[in-house]
């Protein structure tokens, strides 16, 4: 039965992904976001009889999901239910001194997405949740009901785009305490009124409120860099981002990584002694055919940028 008929996630740009990464059956590989295992299931499949890989995701409803799904891989799959940020770790207890892909699919996932009690979903009555790792303490309630107006407009602001940040962040601290995904989404929607948007006026106050949440463009940066440090030569890093943020932290790390000098353009002689470690295999980001897009709308906003170690 195909993937999407069987787990709840379709894994995007994979035809893309591959093609980029060449699976082969002596490679190693690395999901640094299995999710559902979509990704890591094509890889696999595409390094048959001998390819391997390590999966990573700190939610461990994703590892108990993708687990299933990876079972007929037999050994040639290990999953560990743990940030990525601690990649170096599990590579050392498999025994890889590197690898020779890695992915990252990052963003909020369509199964996290549709369990209510999650927090996500601003369409579903749910608690305000919106935590990766069901064992950190900090909530989005805790940054909705303890958090000052200034801190909250901050949040909506940086991490959201949010053009009303400061009305949604007063209307907030007005009506606390805060409960429920509902109660948040129809506080946001009052603040925008009648007003018509081509996006749910709710979605990038979510957004914002997830990513501080789970503070996920400082793990990002750490975790892309980190990655870098684990390819092989030659090996390859693909990651898909799903908005402007992810986006430029990526492009603005592959972009340094393929400069010998990183000193500021107005110095004269360089003194950063910085070596380039990535050549960039995209110039402009990968995006989701027509196609892709019908079948799987999340796919919209995804883009692809891909680089390769050299040395």
């Amino acid at each position: 039965m195909p993937a999407d008929q069987t787990y709840p996630h379709v894994p995007v740009l994979n035809r893309e992904v591959l093609a980029y990464l060449k699976p082969t059956s002596n490679g190693k590989y690395l999901d640094a976001t299995l999710g559902a295992g979509g990704h890591a299931e094509a890889i696999l499949t595409a390094s048959q009889p001998d390819g391997s890989l390590i999966g990573l995701d700190i939610d461990h409803h994703a590892v108990a999901i993708a687990s299933e799904r990876l079972r007929g891989f037999s050994k040639r799959a290990s999953i560990f239910n743990i940030s990525y940020t601690e990649m170096k770790t599990c590579l050392q207890k498999v025994g890889w001194d590197c690898v020779d892909g890695i992915v990252f699919d990052l963003g909020i996932s369509s199964m996290q997405v549709d369990s209510a009690e999650r927090g996500f979903s601003f369409h579903q009555a749910g608690p305000l949740d919106m935590r990766f790792d069901d064992h950190a303490t900090f909530r989005a309630s805790d940054l909705l009901n303890d958090w000052s107006e200034e801190e909250i407009a901050s949040t909506l602001w940086n991490y959201g785009e949010e053009p009303k940040a400061h009305a949604i962040a007063k209307a907030i601290c007005a009506a606390r305490p805060l409960h429920t995904t509902t109660q948040l989404a129809q506080l946001v929607q009052s603040v925008y009124g009648g007003q018509k948007s081509r996006i749910h006026p709710a979605t990038r106050t979510f957004q914002a409120i997830r990513i501080a949440v789970n503070q996920e463009l400082s793990v990002l940066e750490k975790g892309i860099n980190l990655a870098i440090t684990q390819l092989c030569a030659g090996g390859k890093i693909a990651v898909i981002s799903f908005h402007s943020l992810e986006d430029r932290i990526v492009k603005d790390i592959f972009k340094r990584e393929s400069r010998d000098c990183i000193c500021p353009p107005e110095q004269p002689v360089c003194t950063c002694q910085h070596k380039a470690s990535l050549a960039i295999l995209t110039k402009k980001p990968v995006t989701a055919s027509d196609e892709e897009i019908r079948i799987n709308p999340r796919s919209r906003s995804a883009k692809l940028r891909v680089a390769q170690k050299i040395g």
